[in-house]
């Protein structure tokens, strides 16, 4: 029996232990993350409080807990969206073809053309800055990346044999697109989704610390990193402890990724 590679297990170990934190801290923390305590404020890490307070004397360990789960949460909710969406727009495109496809891919490249970020950045203008603006709004934004994807690969896959004979014994074209076309992807999808995770969670991170992610005083990642900057001369733990974490768990999924990636490539499996 062969052992997984290290990658797999440090990158399976570092977002294990990330969703661990992120469903404990739904649920249950050693402190309110809300609750105000000025006697408190900057404390330094120490029995009482593991990871230190901030400059409101909350509890910095209680609110990276319940940042993990909201973070998660944001980034599961967009990956999944995202999926869903490009999925749909690349499949029909690359399965009908012709016009539909001409008309789908030139807006899609035009929205290609928009860095991710920057993109989600103008519809929050519109949508407002909220967890769920923030969920449609990455989620639109990386869309087209999936649909690029998933289009190439049913491009390959409708000129295969079993396709041709799924329409010759009669199939209808959903029936074939659902049948053989879409598990024919969930390869490629699988690993754009690991990775796409990070990306998610970063862009979120760096939205809420440009102060258009999750309003305050809820607890993310990237609103407590924000949040330090004024006391990053006498605090030095409030920006340390959110920065490891968002770093911690993107190496994870970085690493978790090129395992899947290793794992479901068949060029990969010999190397």
């Amino acid at each position: 029996m062969r052992m997984p590679a290290p990658n797999a297990l440090l990158g399976g170990f570092l977002i294990g232990t990330l969703i661990i934190v992120a469903l404990i801290g739904a649920v249950w923390t050693p402190y309110d993350p809300l609750q105000l305590s000025f006697r408190a404020k900057l404390a330094a890490p120490s029995a009482a409080h593991w990871l230190g307070t901030d400059e409101f004397g909350r509890d910095v360990g209680s609110r990276l807990m319940a940042g993990a789960a909201t973070s998660a949460w944001i980034s599961l909710l967009t990956v999944t969206l995202a999926v869903i969406c490009g999925t749909v727009i690349g499949i029909l495109s690359g399965y009908f073809r012709g016009w539909f496809d001409r008309i789908v891919m030139a807006f899609n490249d035009a929205l290609l053309a928009f860095p991710g970020i920057l993109l989600a950045l103008g519809l929050l203008a519109v949508l407002g800055a909220n967890k769920y603006g923030i969920i449609v709004a990455l989620g639109i934004a990386y869309t087209p990346s999936v649909a690029r994807i998933v289009r190439g690969a049913v491009l390959s896959l409708r000129e295969r044999e079993f396709i041709a004979a799924s329409r010759v014994m009669g199939n209808s074209e959903l029936f074939t697109m659902a049948r053989h076309i879409l598990p024919n992807c969930i390869a490629p999808l699988t690993v754009l989704a690991t990775s796409m995770f990070g990306y998610v969670l970063l862009a979120e991170s760096a939205l809420s610390f440009l102060g258009l992610g999750v309003p305050p005083p809820a607890p993310t990642w990237g609103n407590m990193l924000a949040g330090s900057r004024p006391y990053i001369g006498q605090a030095v733990w409030l920006g340390i402890f959110p920065g490891l974490c968002i770093s911690l768990t993107l190496l994870g999924i970085n690493l978790l990724g090129d395992a899947v990636r290793d794992k479901l490539d068949p060029r990969m499996r010999g190397m």
